[in-house]
């Protein structure tokens, strides 16, 4: 185990969240009988709903997905996670009682400043901040609120799981201008709702850093503030250690949150915690098949496209493929963004192109392509970020070209699983082998220094963006071919197979490429 996982000596994590009267008092002399707690594991091993969330994968697809045709798709991330917690959700599960009731018992510390007080979220209000809302309500005791109109990924995890959207702060206020308020997921003046008083605040929690327009309060108030992919791993985290298990709808709330807030898992700022937590959350709500959550999600929030980052389309919804046969072996990974307006996401090619190439050498793929399919017309476009990706898109779908040859037009294909993989999957089949002696790219370019992923603290919907990426400073410079511009535009030139091609030239010369650290 590293220093980066929480269970580090004799399996911390296990003495802080399971039930032992060796080690926590929280569980000690539980009212639990032992007798309820097999039956409880005893589910584990029942029907799909009841196998857990790791069985439940298992038993729907296996390992690996495995198509008739011998091509392997492997886990997600999501779900690798949620298998490899398997043993830690399932002891953690079986050991809380069967509602979200409270032993009378456990006396681990909950703020009663808290109990009655309005949950609410910030401005541009999102998932996370919603979902905390529903689930601290929950465990404090107190009322969910919104701070602004809830968005299309939001809407689609309410609808999901059941529960009523919660009324807006200013209502609640106007009808209790003495109602104490605990702020979650944002901590600054600048992202809270107008009608809060300061005045009336009692609690934090959040997860992002104190920084500038952090409130100043004229007493103490309860804070709890930790360094965590998702302000519900908080929440979810503060349930189990209570030995209190979450109720289903809120559950499935906490955990499309956590989704949500780490990228599936894949974000800069996921943890080991959000790990646990959602392999824990799976099996509570009875998720079946997390990647088909997570992807209905992101096909929920790509509604709202200008929301999202170059980084998260990019790897929003994206499935990696082994290949084995004389020609070529390797891995390619393929995204889908499913749109009802194509052209917002086209307009901006020169963010995702990069990105695309920064995914490709970080995952250590050999392709990497992004198809954009537009949902009411049933017509897509494919993004190509290389020579490689040029080569194998022009066998397999022979579509038409744009002039820098970064997009093919794929006509009415539609679908990854029945139109995208099987036409490439025939072409490997089929003898195609990559390109040999590919023109390099420019010398200048530095495959090491791809820049590192954060979350943008000025950005109201807290994007995770790339800063520091060789392919936005070197690339863009006059020299390289771009204006200047402080963004990737090397693209805007007439030679793509001299532009995006040939950086991505550099990833495919392997022997030449640099050691990533």
């Amino acid at each position: 185990t590293t220093s980066s996982t929480p269970h580090t000596r004799n399996d911390e994590t296990t003495q802080r969240l399971l039930p032992s009267s060796h080690v926590d008092p929280l569980w000690h002399n539980r009212s639990t009988p032992r007798s309820n707690m097999a039956t409880k594991k005893s589910k584990l091993t029942g029907s799909i709903h009841h196998a857990g969330a790791a069985e439940a994968l298992r038993l729907a697809v296996g390992e690996d997905k495995q198509y008739s045709d011998g091509i392997t798709r492997h886990r997600t991330e999501v779900e690798k996670q949620v298998i490899a917690k398997e043993g830690k959700a399932a002891q953690i599960v079986t050991h809380l009682p069967d509602d979200d009731s409270v032993s009378e018992e456990v006396s681990l510390y909950l703020p009663d400043v808290l109990k009655d007080a309005i949950f609410v979220g910030h401005l541009v209000t999102d998932l996370d901040s919603v979902a905390g809302a529903i689930g601290a309500a929950a465990l404090y005791g107190g009322t969910p609120a919104i701070a602004s109109e809830v968005n299309s990924e939001t809407a689609f995890a309410l609808e999901k799981f059941g529960v009523e959207k919660p009324r807006p702060i200013e209502d609640l206020i106007k009808e209790n201008p003495d109602a104490d308020i605990c702020l979650v997921d944002h901590q600054q003046t600048s992202q809270m709702n107008p009608s809060i008083s300061p005045d009336k605040i009692v609690g934090v929690i959040d997860h992002h850093a104190l920084q500038s327009k952090t409130i100043v309060t004229d007493k103490p108030i309860y804070i709890d503030i930790r360094p965590w992919g998702s302000m519900s791993t908080i929440i979810a985290h503060t349930f189990i250690t209570h030995g209190r298990r979450p109720p289903k709808h809120i559950a499935g709330m906490l955990l499309c949150a956590i989704l949500s807030d780490t990228l599936n898992l894949q974000g800069p700022t996921t943890t080991d915690w959000d790990r646990l937590m959602v392999a824990v959350l799976d099996d509570i709500a009875e998720v079946d098949d997390i990647q088909l959550l997570a992807s209905q999600q992101f096909k929920a929030k790509s509604k709202e496209l200008a929301n999202l980052s170059a980084h998260g389309l990019v790897n929003g919804d994206q499935k990696s493929f082994s290949f084995d046969s004389s020609g070529f072996k390797g891995e390619i990974g393929f995204g889908v963004v499913e749109t009802t307006d194509d052209g917002i996401i086209l307009d901006r090619l020169l963010e995702l192109l990069p990105e695309m190439v920064a995914c490709k050498k970080e995952k250590g793929y050999d392709c990497l392509f992004l198809a954009v399919v537009n949902i009411v017309k049933l017509h897509s476009k494919l993004l190509i970020c290389g020579p490689t990706e040029l080569a194998l898109a022009k066998e397999a779908f022979g579509g038409g070209l744009s002039e820098d040859s970064t997009l093919m037009d794929l006509g009415g294909r539609v679908s990854r699983k029945k139109d995208y993989i099987p036409v490439i999957t025939k072409t490997i089949k089929d003898g195609w082998s990559k390109p040999k002696k590919m023109h390099r790219g420019p010398s200048a370019v530095n495959l090491s220094a791809l820049g590192h992923l954060e979350v943008d603290s000025e950005d109201p919907y807290g994007r995770v963006i790339r800063r520091g990426s060789v392919f936005m400073d070197t690339l863009a410079s006059p020299k390289a071919g771009g204006k200047g511009k402080k963004q990737f535009s090397i693209f805007e030139t007439p030679t793509l197979a001299e532009g995006a091609a040939e950086i991505a030239a550099e990833l495919d010369a392997e022997e030449d490429a640099p050691t990533m650290d």
